[in-house]
Order: C-alpha cells, then sequence, then structure tokens
C-alpha cells in the first residue's frame, strides 16, 4: 500500500508541475522532469511498467531540450533519464532500443566523469554495470565482459576510499563479471571473482540481511542459494519467482555436472514450471529463461535414458528460440543453432535418421553464418555442427558427403588446436579418427 501512496503522490508532483511548466517552461520543465522520472520509478516498482516506461521517455524529451540550452547544468539528469529509460525499455523486453539509451547515458558519464571525478565516477560505473548487462542480453560477450571489467575496477577504486557505501555495488559487479567471465571461458577467473562477491555479500547479509540477502543468494552456486531464493519467493512470488527459477537452473547444471542426475532433473523441472508460468504472463521477458529451461530438462532426461520425453522437451526449445530468433536473429541465432544440434542428436538416438540430418544441416548453417562474423566465438561450435552433420550423412548412407563433411571438420579443428591445444586436441584426434573412418568407407586410403 506504500507503494501505491507514493505512486499517487509523484502523481500528483507531476500533475501540479505540468501546471506550472506550461506557464512558465523556462522555470519549471526542469522541475516536471525530475517529478517524471520519480513517478516512472514508483509505477516501475508496482509493476506498471508500460506507464512507467512513458513517464521516463517525457523526462528524456524534456531533458534532452534542456541540454541543447545549458548542457554543464543538466548533461547528468539526461545521463540519469537514459539509464533509467534503458532499464524500462529492458523491461518491457526491448532489448536493442535499451542497450541504445545506456550506451548513451555511458557516453554522458564518461564525459563528466573526466572532468569531475569525485562526483561522477560512481555514476559512470553504475552506468557500465548497465550497459555490461544489456549488451549480454544481446548476446554481445566479448563486450559485456569489458564493460563489466571496467565497472569493477571503478567501484574497487571506489571502495578503497568508502567501503560501507560501495561494498554492495562492488559485489554486484563481480557477481556479473563472474557470469561474463564464464560466458568466454575464463573458468578460473570467474569463480575468483564469484568468491570474492560471496565474501562481500556474507559481510553485508551479517549485518543487514534483510536488504542484502537476496544478493548473497545470488552470488551463491549451491543448493543454499535454491533455499534462500525459494524462502523469499514464499513471501513474494511475483517479485523472487524468476531468481528461483534462475537458481534452479544453476543448480541442476551443477548437480549433473557431477553425475546427480536425478537431482539435476528434479531441479530443473521446477524451473521449467517456474519459467513457464512466468512466460505466460510476460512472453517478451521470460520466453528467454522458459526455453533456456526447456533446454536443460532435454539434456537432463536424456541423461537418464528417457529419450522419448527429452526429444520433445527439445523439440519445444526449439520452437521457444525459432519464435525468438526470428524477432531478434542476432540475439538468438546462437541458441537456435544449439538446440537444433541438440534436436538432431535427439533424433538420431531414436532412430528418426533423416529428420536428425535435416536439424543438424540447419544448425550447420546456422553457425556457418555466425562464424563468418566472428570466427573467434563460433569456430568451435561450428566444428561440432559439421563433425555432427558427418555423422548424420553417414548413417543414411550419403558416404561421400559424409567425408567432406569431417575433412572440414578436421580442418577447423586443427586451427583451434593449434591455438589452444589443451581445449581442442582431444577433439581434433576424435575428428581424425572420423576421418579415417570416412575414408574407408569410400574405399580410399590417405
Amino acid at each position: 500500500s506504500r507503494f501505491e501512496e507514493a505512486v499517487m503522490a509523484a502523481q500528483e508532483a507531476v500533475e501540479l508541475r505540468r501546471t506550472l511548466a506550461v506557464e512558465r517552461p523556462a522555470a519549471f520543465n526542469a522541475h516536471l522532469a525530475t517529478s517524471l522520472s520519480n513517478l516512472s520509478v514508483h509505477l516501475s516498482a508496482v509493476g506498471r511498467k508500460e506507464e512507467a516506461l512513458m513517464a521516463v521517455q517525457e523526462a528524456v524529451e524534456l531533458r534532452r531540450t534542456l541540454v541543447t540550452e545549458r548542457p554543464a547544468v543538466f548533461n547528468a539528469d539526461l545521463a540519469t533519464s537514459l539509464s533509467n529509460l534503458s532499464n524500462r525499455l529492458s523491461a518491457v523486453g526491448r532489448t536493442e532500443e535499451a542497450l541504445m539509451a545506456i550506451q548513451e547515458a555511458v557516453d554522458l558519464y564518461r564525459t563528466l566523469a573526466a572532468e569531475r571525478p569525485a562526483v561522477f565516477n560512481a555514476d559512470l560505473a553504475a552506468s557500465l554495470s548497465n550497459l555490461s548487462n544489456h549488451l549480454s542480453a544481446v548476446g554481445r560477450k566479448e563486450e559485456a565482459l569489458m564493460a563489466g571489467q571496467e565497472a569493477v575496477e571503478l567501484r574497487r577504486t571506489l571502495t578503497a576510499e568508502r567501503p560501507a557505501v560501495f561494498n554492495a555495488d562492488l559485489a554486484a559487479s563481480l557477481n556479473n563479471l563472474s557470469a561474463w567471465l564464464s560466458v568466454v571461458g575464463r573458468t578460473e577467473e570467474a569463480l575468483m571473482a564469484v568468491q570474492e562477491a560471496v565474501e562481500l555479500r556474507r559481510t553485508l547479509a551479517a549485518e543487514r540481511p534483510a536488504v542484502f540477502n537476496a544478493g548473497l543468494a545470488d552470488s551463491l552456486s549451491n543448493l543454499s542459494t535454491v533455499d534462500m531464493y525459494r524462502a523469499l519467493a514464499a513471501e513474494r512470488p511475483a517479485v523472487f519467482n524468476a531468481d528461483l527459477a534462475r537458481s534452479l537452473s544453476n543448480l541442476s547444471n551443477c548437480l549433473s555436472a557431477v553425475g546427480r542426475t536425478e537431482e539435476a532433473l528434479m531441479a530443473v523441472q521446477e524451473a521449467v514450471e517456474l519459467c513457464r508460468a512466468l512466460a505466460a504472463e510476460r512472453p517478451a521477458v521470460f520466453n528467454t529463461d522458459f526455453a533456456t529451461s526447456v533446454n536443460n530438462l532435454s539434456n537432463c532426461l536424456s541423461a537418464i535414458g528417457r529419450t522419448d520425453e527429452a526429444l520433445m522437451a527439445v523439440q519445444e526449445a526449439v520452437d521457444l528460440y525459432r519464435t525468438l530468433a526470428a524477432e531478434h536473429p542476432s540475439i538468438f541465432n546462437d541458441d537456435l543453432a544449439t538446440s537444433v544440434n541438440n534436436l538432431s542428436n535427439h533424433l538420431s538416438t531414436v532412430g528418426r535418421a533423416e529428420e536428425a540430418l535435416m536439424a543438424v544441416q540447419e544448425a550447420v548453417d546456422l553457425y556457418r553464418t555466425l562464424a563468418a562474423e566472428r570466427p573467434a566465438v563460433f569456430n568451435d561450435d561450428l566444428a561440432t555442427s559439421v563433425k555432427n552433420l558427418s555423422n548424420r550423412l553417414s548413417s543414411v548412407g550419403r558416404t561421400e558427403e559424409a567425408l567432406m563433411a569431417v575433412q572440414e571438420a578436421v580442418d577447423l579443428y586443427r586451427t583451434l588446436a593449434a591455438e589452444r591445444p589443451a581445449i581442442f586436441n582431444a577433439d581434433l584426434a576424435a575428428s581424425v579418427n572420423n576421418l579415417s573412418d570416412r575414408l574407408s568407407a569410400v574405399g580410399q586410403t590417405e
């Protein structure tokens, strides 16, 4: 009820200042913009996301006009409104526009911080942290990592000077940095970052558990994470069910990695149920999490031999990713390719060889496009899918084409192994062995 009262008070402030601004815009437009920004924050807090977006859009327009007249006075306010606009756009699933807004905010804060670092470095760090999240949301993983690293460096400096003020922000940035490092395969650094985040958040949660327990839960990658989010979700499901679903997915991945497949399955099944409900209410926001959890469910079902159910799950994941990729191909084609490749594997397992071949051909086409644009990121995925294509072609008796595919896989793995032998030598050896088999199948010898 207090949140609703805050909205009503903010709306009244906007109405009063709008009247004043109509009569004396030069005197009151800045105040109206401030009231609109506050209203946007309060509307967002009660879940009125579209109205929150409209309010902050008006604030941005007003502050753009003010900046053209007095940039030295209003650039900071415009940067704040753009950062808020980015969050509001993201909340309604408009990810590309959210990214554009936060990039503009970062540019403004960078200029402000260059002139007055003591005043604006904290804002620059916050906007970089948001930029990192938005870059990750559109699949630009390396850039997300760079922004996250810069945010950590700034917040580390701020924390050294005022730990009581900035420790929580540093912990949040370290937690995000850990995720970005993990995504690009720098697992040891990812572990170090999240361990530091956990240490900071343990201290914060010990002092103020009501404020920082949720953050601590976010940094812990074990069963206690689920327990903490389950307790939070029991009290405020609308706020924490999404976090509970993600922590269950993370738990499932961890359990699966250590061979505890039955427990992994139970965790991911619960995650799927939560994500299905969330996606039914807000598909633009939660379909991505839903697709990820269904894909993980398929892997868990496959691991314990429930092949028919695994196939049904991966087909649902493909359908979801296909819809997402149709709307945002630059963001979701990678996920679509992965799920289609998994679909091919599951179809092959149940003996549907021709369908398995069609699926892996689609995966290869997708990865070929991705690798052409970003070879350092996608050549290993392309190599894997081409290797699978060779296997699918061989299974339907198309031996010459199978040979051509495995030769391409060998070439790709040779390049990868030359750069990172510890990671790719095993794949190279396996693909060379497959090449030998394919040569034998067509009656050739090296």
